[in-house]
């Protein structure tokens, strides 16, 4: 399959990072310059961010390819909003630039760091196989990329991801949001479409099948202990999450997506995350790969005009996670 460029998720995020940096006063960030030259945003660590700043966070994310809004939603009693996330250019969006799969480490004699890469620079550096799979790539003189971290990365590793993505370091903005800040905490159950395109590219569905995506999360409330915030936040998608597809081909197709992409196909389905997580004794790549995904779906097979659902979810679970 040839690569092609199609939208520049760079140069769509442009507007949204000029807005983080004018009303980072109001959102409750910082925003300073790195010893590389490069534009650092803290939307969590030495400031406490907003629910606000997440939202555009998690819009950046995407690429600008996508809506985010937080608005109340009758579907938990108990915790009454919601995060709702739309893109009618899922692949790219998702895939192409919301997904954190660029692992970013220092080399050996350098600063200690690790964090995963999410946002439109993976697809300027295009190190994951996954860019062939979805034939994506970006050209841009900008690089934006979003860390869920505690901290920046050093200078040698800040010069590395600018050189991988081919851009000057004083053109790279950094944007880091801890995930137990209210900022990380939106970011992180943004991805709730996400994690479905995700899923339905591991079950081997065609993606350029799927035109459009829908979905919605309950807010997870931030905690300051980072695995029960991390808890939290992967609870809401897979015990909250609702998503809609819409796929071209056949009704077959989208009729057997809809059967698999619920979280509850999963063998590690039915424990809060947390749990799940210490059960593995905090090996995350031992947990199944299944259960990363939402809690119901539905996927509409636009050839024949068919909905399918599947899945459910668990009040009880929320509950149980959110405290």
């Amino acid at each position: 399959m040839s690569t092609t460029r199609l939208l520049s998720v760079n140069e769509g995020v442009l507007p949204l990072v000029a807005e983080l940096k004018q009303r980072a006063q109001e959102l409750k960030l910082a925003v300073s310059t790195g010893a590389a030259g490069e534009t650092v945003v803290d939307a969590g660590a030495s400031v406490p961010g907003s629910l606000e700043a997440g939202r555009i966070i998690t819009e950046i994310c995407l690429g600008g390819l996508g809506t985010v809004a937080i608005a109340p939603s009758e579907r938990l009693a108990r915790w009454p909003f919601a995060i709702t996330v739309r893109t009618s250019n899922p692949v790219i969006a998702c895939m192409g630039s919301q997904y954190a799969g660029w692992q970013l480490t220092n080399e050996e004699g350098e600063e200690a760091y690790f964090s995963m890469g999410s946002g439109p620079a993976r697809a300027l550096a295009g190190k994951e196989a996954l860019f062939k799979d979805i034939a994506y790539a970006d050209q841009s003189e900008t690089a934006t990329i979003v860390l869920e971290a505690a901290s920046p990365p050093p200078e040698a590793l800040v010069r590395r991801i600018a050189h991988d993505c081919d851009v000057a370091p004083e053109k790279l903005t950094i944007i880091f949001t801890p995930t137990q800040s209210l900022a990380g905490s939106v970011q992180i159950v943004g991805r709730v479409v996400e994690v479905a395109m995700h899923k339905a590219h591991a079950l081997h569905f065609d993606m350029s099948a799927i035109v459009e995506g829908i979905g919605t999360a309950p807010l997870a409330p931030p905690h300051p202990d980072f695995l029960t915030a991390m808890g939290r936040t992967n609870d809401a998608v897979i015990y909250g999450g609702r998503v809609m597809l819409a796929v071209t081909g056949p009704a077959a197709a989208a009729r057997e997506l809809a059967e698999k992409l619920p979280s509850s196909t999963s063998a590690d389905f039915g424990k809060p995350f947390k749990e799940i997580f210490s059960r593995y004794e905090g090996d995350f790549y031992k947990i199944d790969g299944m259960l990363f995904s939402p809690a119901e779906v539905q996927v509409v097979a636009l050839e024949t005009g068919e909905t399918f659902s599947a899945g459910k979810v668990d009040p009880g679970l929320i509950d149980a996670s959110f405290g």
